[in-house]
């Protein structure tokens, strides 16, 4: 996975530099950077080095950042390596998404503890760099939609699929077929490693963003999407062009005050809202075609 940090430095009144801090996280989180670290005068953010926007990032700041405090900030190359191996060798507890799904560390778990049915679904996850292990709200709400739907026999695209979990779900409560996709080849390969793991083979998976859809005749009746807002509204011509009359289309991974924006968005590709859900600040939302 290749990323680049951005050093930010904050100038402004001592008092200021926390919540100035926490201001500027959100305006990066907007601009697509996705973790953050604090430094002696701001903060240090990670972004992957194909969705790193100077305009937007620069646009967010601009919005989001007080009077009295200033950003400036260099953006270096984070040598290419498993910069998370930290976080994975120490795993993850359990994760109970619901009373009869939950998520599991697959490198510190032994399977052969679950055999036979209780009517609970495990997921064993190997997260090798990849977003997407159910401790996340947004993947969590997600997973939540997809036990309130019938899958059976149902097609699913699951766009930026991450560790594959949305995409396994799917594939155990019934659905026909998974076509996931990711931008980042650690990621890619990983949904197929862990589609093995839980015993599903009915998942393809592409490496590339949105326009490897254009290769995809296929249409579906459901797409998800756990991904950041300006990439969502972006893409969601793609989404709207491969989803079935009547498909529903499940969106995550913003927060609640950006659900205007994603309708407004959907409206103007010919979808109507069904409903919105949230989990704290983060929102999911679901959209249908008409």
């Amino acid at each position: 996975m290749k990323y680049y940090v951005a050093n930010f430095d904050i100038e402004c009144a001592a008092d200021m530099l926390q919540p100035a801090r926490e201001l500027l996280s959100a305006a990066a989180c907007e601009a697509g950077f996705e973790a953050f670290e604090d430094t002696d005068k701001g903060i240090a953010g990670y972004v992957q080095r194909p969705l790193y926007d100077k305009a937007a990032l620069d646009a967010a700041i601009a919005d989001y950042m007080p009077d009295g405090a200033s950003v400036t900030y260099n953006i270096e190359e984070v040598p290419d390596q498993d910069w998370n191996q930290g976080w994975e060798d120490e795993g993850f507890e359990p994760i109970g998404v619901s009373d009869n799904l939950v998520i599991y560390d697959a490198k510190h778990t032994d399977m052969s503890m679950f055999a036979g049915d209780d009517g609970v679904m495990r997921i064993f996850i190997e997260a090798r760099n990849a977003f997407g292990t159910g401790t996340h709200q947004t993947t969590r709400m997600i997973l939540r939609r997809l036990l309130g739907m019938d899958l059976q026999g149902k097609s699913v695209l699951d766009c930026g699929c991450g560790t594959g979990i949305l995409s396994i779900v799917a594939l155990r409560l019934g659905a026909d077929h998974v076509l996931g996709y990711d931008i980042d080849e650690w990621s890619s390969e990983n949904a197929k490693h862990n589609a093995a793991l839980n015993g599903v083979d009915n998942l393809d998976v592409l490496l590339g963003d949105a326009s490897v859809l254009e290769g995809v005749e296929e249409k579906f009746d459901i797409v998800i999407a756990n991904i950041n807002r300006n990439i969502l509204i972006n893409d969601m011509s793609a989404f709207k062009s491969h989803l079935k009359q009547d498909g529903r289309l499940i969106l995550s991974g913003f927060y609640d005050s950006d659900v205007p924006m994603l309708e407004n968005s959907a409206k103007d590709n010919g979808m109507t809202l069904v409903d919105v859900v949230a989990d704290g600040e983060w929102a999911c939302v679901m959209f249908e075609c008409k």
